[in-house]
């Protein structure tokens, strides 16, 4: 600041522009404190008896398929995609055409075409047979089906909660949001992607010997877990984590060779498959390295057994677990670490708090959750699905969403 008053003492027009500055700080802070005191445009109260889903936020029932794991690897998925093929390919080829947008030459694509399916070679067995076989039954070029899966290690903002009632019960439920940046409809007001995927949302029932092993919520075509129920033993949801070191970070160290992370989407799936306990999936949740940063929110059957995973690349950074004796009945995780605000344009974090501190435990069930996640802006335009589970009997519901206008982008 001296050396600005010396200047400007010296340099009659530099006066000006430091009165200039000076009053532009002032100015550029109001503005600022407006963005984050003024009430949210797309927000609202908090709604209630929105369950059953009806109206104009529910868009659909999501059929279920049963996954066979008796089957070898690349036979799994050929009757969901007998089903799906066509809507997944609308899905691809929507991702391809914004690609091009952004690189006419087409480069792009070809690379994916010819060159990304030898990224195939490199995923883990039984993954890499898998991602043949959708290729195969669905007719999608190998490559392309690869950077499908790879998509939601970077595309993705969500809302997760796990909450407690008073008598001991957990439930887990989660707004999946997808498509963000990819593609904005403007004569439908819409994100192209979000509005094509809702046809190929999925409810999957892993078998082995006709039995359940898990279940869980997907986009077909999609072999990892974004949602999923371990009958009788856990719920687990995944939400991206906003990162420099991020999933683009972690994918590019893999194509050069260092293979010593997990995808997020594998490791899910893995932990639902083979987990055998609540702290054993959430022992391996917090420990094993990643390609990407990001939050796993996880419950379980018994009394505080519930908690949000905020994962670095390499390390677990916290866990916030239920606390019952402290008041803390309910966990949740948008896409930002608990400890820092959110993004002011995306905050989402505080009104469904608001909510479920309105529903209150004594109040607490599955249909006051949907109302939770049914309210703007937690319910906005990259709103895919609304899963609602409990881990008694691997009970799951999930309902097609849409977020009629005014409502926010993200």
């Amino acid at each position: 600041m001296r050396a600005a008053a010396q200047g400007s003492a010296a340099v009659p027009g530099r006066r000006m522009e430091g009165w200039g500055w000076a009053l532009l700080c002032p100015a550029a802070l109001l503005v600022v404190a407006e963005l984050v005191w003024a009430p949210d445009p797309y927000g609202e109260e908090c709604r209630t008896k929105t369950y059953p889903p009806s109206g104009p936020t529910f868009k659909g029932n999501v059929p279920t398929y049963v996954i066979n794991l008796d089957l070898p690897p690349s036979k799994r998925w050929d009757n969901l995609m007998r089903d799906k093929k066509t809507e997944l390919k609308t899905v691809v080829q929507n991702i391809k055409d914004i690609a091009n947008t952004f690189f006419p030459s087409g480069k792009v694509v070809d690379i994916v075409d010819k060159k990304i399916v030898h990224l195939t070679a490199t995923l883990p067995y039984p993954f890499n047979e898998e991602l043949k076989g959708i290729a195969n039954s669905s007719g999608i070029p190998l490559g392309e089906i690869v950077i499908f899966n790879i998509f939601y290690e970077i595309f993705t903002v969500c809302t997760s909660i796990v909450a407690e009632d008073k008598t001991g019960k957990l439930y887990h439920a989660r707004n999946l949001d997808f498509g963000l940046f990819l593609g904005w409809d403007v004569k439908n007001n819409s994100w192209t992607v979000t509005r094509e995927l809702k046809p190929i949302v999925v409810n999957l029932d892993f078998q082995r010997n006709n039995k359940t092993v898990f279940k869980s919520t997907n986009f077909a075509g999609y072999i990892g877990m974004v949602s999923g129920v371990k009958p009788d033993l856990f719920t687990l949801t995944m939400n991206e984590r906003f990162s420099l070191d991020g999933g683009y970070v972690g994918i590019f160290e893999w194509f050069l060779g260092r293979r010593d992370g997990m995808w997020m989407g594998f490791l899910t799936r893995t932990i639902l498959e083979n987990a055998t306990s609540y702290q054993d999936a959430k022992d391996k949740l917090a420990k094993t390295r990643l390609l990407a940063p990001a939050y796993f929110i996880l419950g379980g059957k018994k009394s505080g057994e519930g908690c949000v995973i905020t994962r670095s690349r390499t390390a677990a950074l916290d866990i916030w677990d239920l606390d019952i004796q402290k008041g803390t009945w309910y966990v949740i995780e948008t896409n930002y670490d608990r400890w820092k605000p959110p993004l002011i344009l995306d905050n989402r974090r505080t009104p469904a708090m608001k909510c479920l501190n309105q529903t209150t435990q004594e109040n607490l069930s599955l249909p006051a959750i949907y109302d939770v996640l049914s309210t703007k802006p937690v319910l906005n335009k990259l709103t895919v699905c609304t899963t609602l589970m409990e881990v008694d009997n691997g009970h799951t519901e999930t309902y097609l969403r849409e977020c009629p206008d005014p409502c926010s982008p993200w």
